[in-house]
């Protein structure tokens, strides 16, 4: 074990009260499509399928992300109320972030295969503990406790190609037992070009179904003559002990964070969409997913009647137009919408109880940089609203560059918010500090 330094730096962005809840604007039409020089904490937008453009191949750009070192006047920007700290910095690829049932964080280095814990928050704001949980694994991501509830006895994780499991007893910061694989996945990671990398893992809400989402090995590539896309864009459905049962849904082009709603029991999906087809298409999305449901890739994207039909896939498939359902919540196009969790928590405003957070990782396929924030997804009883709103901004500066990327989020027992950020190699701190 030990302590992870980092610089003392806190901003308080205010205090604001929020006896009620706020009414907030939204954006609608292609007022809704934004870049991240626009994006400011407590916007809100709502895109439609009859918002969407026809294809425009011609605007795709290669407009990959020019990082910087994070300047010292440059922090995360929440809304009123809300005070952002620098928890624990100097990490390895910080990707997936999930919290224990003892309230331990865990953290998926992915590139250099570790599973790392955090415990506490000292007076500095820092970890109390560290602890390196396992190694040797391959690009894990994914991190799933099980059974679910107080006592879980395991501790299974996403790699790339197979479902890894661990012995784990509630406040082990080292793995206790050897690693077990109960499942391979289809694989081949970004190191060995195989595509979409991460795979998450969430068990159903009776604790009875294991699911994993797996991405596309290709952009657009047509499952027909590629057999390397064979089980891939879709969530697979697993016994708790590993068992394939089914594709449980697909045309997921990559489904990257999954959740389960905890009013609902549904299962969710953070999803990045198609590229190469215009700046303004394909949205990313954020969604239930329907138990048999199909969502499209590649041959379709979601549209008013139905599927619209890629033209890079012309005249294929048409007994799948009508069958393709459109996601609850449409984000704007190529943002990157990486993990996602509900809110369970009591520290933040009431109004906050049930909705979603989701990590925008940012754009390549856009002319005009989007995503690097964390949006929030209202919800009334468990159901979407279809509008998102602007959580956590500021990691791009003016001159277009940028600092910081967020990668996982999830909510502290003591109701905070930690982000993983890999931009900074770091974890951020979100709390409510507001009456």
């Amino acid at each position: 074990m030990h302590r992870l330094c980092v610089p003392i730096a806190v901003l308080l962005i205010s205090s604001a009260a929020f006896s009620q809840p706020e009414q907030k604007k939204v954006l609608t039409g292609q007022n809704a499509f934004t870049d991240a020089a626009h994006e400011s904490p407590g916007t809100r937008r709502h895109l439609t399928t009859a918002d969407l453009p026809g294809p425009k191949p011609d605007e795709s750009v290669d407009n990959g992300t020019n990082m910087v070192p994070r300047p010292p006047n440059a922090w995360p920007q929440a809304p009123k109320g809300f005070k952002v700290e620098l928890y624990a910095t100097n990490l390895d690829n910080p990707r997936l972030l999930r919290t224990a049932p003892n309230g331990d964080i865990f953290l998926a280095e992915s590139e250099t295969g570790k599973i790392r814990v955090f415990r506490g928050v000292d007076k500095d704001g820092h970890p109390q503990q560290t602890s390196v949980f396992a190694e040797g694994l391959h690009q894990p991501f994914g991190i799933a406790f099980y059974p679910n509830g107080d006592n879980p006895q395991y501790i299974l994780v996403g790699d790339t190609d197979a479902i890894i499991r661990f012995p784990y007893h509630n406040g082990d910061l080292k793995a206790t037992g050897p690693m077990v694989k109960l499942a391979d996945l289809p694989g081949g990671g970004r190191l060995r070009g195989g595509g979409h990398w991460t795979r998450d893992l969430v068990f159903s809400k009776d604790g009875t179904k294991l699911f994993a989402s797996v991405g596309s090995h290709s952009n657009v590539d047509d499952p027909d003559t590629h057999p390397e896309e064979k089980d891939r864009a879709d969530v697979l459905e697993f016994t708790p002990d590993g068992k394939f049962v089914k594709v449980y849904a697909y045309g997921i082009r990559n489904c990257v964070g999954e959740a389960i709603n905890p009013t609902t029991g549904q299962l969710w999906c953070s999803t990045n969409e198609r590229d190469a087809i215009g700046n303004n298409l394909v949205p990313d999305y954020v969604t239930h997913i329907k138990e048999g449901g199909f969502y499209g890739w590649p041959y379709y994207w979601m549209g008013t009647k139905g599927g619209v039909q890629d033209p890079r896939h012309k005249g294929k498939h048409p007994e799948l137009q009508s069958k393709v359902i459109t996601p609850d919540v449409l984000v704007n196009p190529h943002m990157a919408s990486l993990e996602m969790t509900f809110y369970e928590g009591s520290q933040f405003p009431a109004e906050f109880k049930g909705d979603a957070f989701a990590a925008e990782h940012g754009s390549w396929n856009r002319a005009q940089r989007t995503g690097y924030e964390v949006i929030r997804i209202p919800m009334k009883n468990g159901k979407a609203t279809g509008e998102y709103e602007d959580f956590l901004t500021g990691f791009t500066l003016g001159d277009g560059n940028v600092w910081g990327r967020p990668v996982g989020v999830t909510v502290a027992k003591d109701g905070s918010l930690f982000v993983s950020d890999d931009g900074t190699r770091s974890i951020w701190h979100v709390s409510y500090v507001g009456k």
